[in-house]
């Protein structure tokens, strides 16, 4: 029977079609392809496995290093040209500072972490088989739409903020690249995330079929069926505890992996959005206390901000209803405690209870917990910087106009 299902998994991974999944491949297809064209996807997929392909590695060392000089070379001429501008530049010298490091060490960490990513996709892989059909088809009705639409918009963005920039050639392929390189790897934990999070509710929805089982069927038959009744449920708890196992060293794993790139993608939102009001707020012109922003900057600095802010939103929805869902499940474990009545169910279901208590299931990365907390905090500190360098724009602008005035 393995083998049957094995050759019909394989089979399924040979097509392919938009919003209707039958696997993990056909699930991940979008994000993997875009992977592909970026040279940061080093893998082929045989059969159901994983496999490091020399080429397309030697390749994704070729593109890191192009990409790491041609950042270098981009922050050489910004400082050039700080140097011999006014100081009000240097806003914007700070914000590609963040951005480039941020940029290329997303870049560095992808290539070094190729094969403990590939490991990752590969146990993913293999948990997610316990998924039906259904959840396949509504994962990929999620992840198609938001990796397809988030890269649409991002092309869009990209180059109408360079039509109002009016960037170098060079500085246009490095920051498109650099662009969807980001992305990529953002929508890859989201989509990690999303096929975990499916795989704790298959969790659950195997002990709320265990409790209605043993409330519907209680036994008023003989002893022998009530016997391999109680035994069939032991055996079935028992693969849960270890698929639960399975997913929570999945989700850790998960957390070390991409520990470095939450942190740059963080450091990078932060950036953009700080330096970006103290850049672009430089051209604002007050007139009778009204605001009156450059179209141009105000279009740039708004496509920014809604990229950070959805980005930053898709991520910590993800990772906290996967937290939730992970929780959902000590719940439904008392209630089948409950409602069972044999001693060796009641047993399993508590040490099920201790392994849910030792494990950790929270979607982190090194020093903060990536949940709603943090966002509401992350997006309280950027409210707080903008008012302040606000109140510090209006009183600079106020102090020239008194200096114009005493001149005159």
């Amino acid at each position: 029977m393995s083998r049957i299902f094995l050759k019909q998994m394989i089979s399924k991974t040979q097509r392919w079609q938009l919003f209707y999944a039958t696997d993990f491949h056909s699930v991940m297809y979008p994000c993997f392809t875009l992977c592909r064209i970026l040279g940061i996807f080093p893998y082929k997929i045989n059969k159901l496995k994983f496999e490091i392909s020399k080429p397309l590695y030697i390749l994704s060392i070729i593109i890191t290093c192009a990409l790491c000089l041609c950042e270098y070379t981009i922050l050489c001429q910004y400082n050039t040209f700080i140097n011999v501008t006014k100081f009000e530049a240097t806003s914007f010298f700070f914000e590609i500072i963040f951005y480039c490091v941020s940029a290329a060490s997303i870049a560095i960490v992808t290539l070094v972490l190729s094969r403990s990513r590939m490991r990752l996709l590969q146990i993913i892989m293999e948990i997610s088989l316990k998924l039906d059909l259904e959840s396949y088809q509504k994962l990929s009705r999620l992840i198609h739409a938001k990796d397809i639409f988030g890269f649409f918009y991002l092309i869009c963005k990209f180059f109408t903020c360079t039509y109002i920039t009016n960037l170098p050639f060079l500085q246009t392929i490095v920051s498109l690249y650099t662009v969807l390189l980001v992305f990529a790897m953002d929508m890859l934990y989201i989509n990690c995330v999303c096929i975990l999070k499916a795989c704790y509710k298959e969790i659950n929805n195997s002990l709320l079929h265990m409790q209605d089982f043993m409330i519907n069927k209680e036994p008023r038959v003989a002893m022998l069926f009530y016997k391999q009744r109680n035994t069939f449920l032991i055996i079935k708890l028992k693969n849960v505890q270890k698929q639960h196992l399975m997913i929570s060293k999945t989700v850790q794993m998960l957390n070390i992996i991409f520990s470095l790139q939450l942190h740059a993608t963080i450091i990078s939102s932060y950036s953009a959005i700080i330096f970006g009001f103290y850049h672009y707020f430089h051209v604002v012109k007050w007139y009778n206390g009204i605001i009156n922003l450059n179209e141009m900057f105000s279009i740039m600095f708004l496509l920014t901000a809604i990229d950070i802010i959805i980005k930053l939103a898709l991520l910590v929805w993800a990772c906290e209803t996967g937290k939730n869902q992970a929780q959902e499940i000590r719940t439904t474990i008392h209630d089948v405690l409950n409602s069972s009545r044999d001693e060796q169910i009641k047993i399993e279901l508590q040490l099920f209870s201790l392994q849910l208590l030792h494990g950790e299931n929270r979607f982190s990365a090194k020093g903060f917990n990536v949940d709603a907390t943090f966002f509401a905090s992350m997006v309280g500190t950027i409210t707080t910087y903008a008012l302040i360098l606000l109140q510090f724009l209006k009183m600079s602008q106020s102090c020239d106009e008194t200096y114009t005035i005493n001149t005159t």
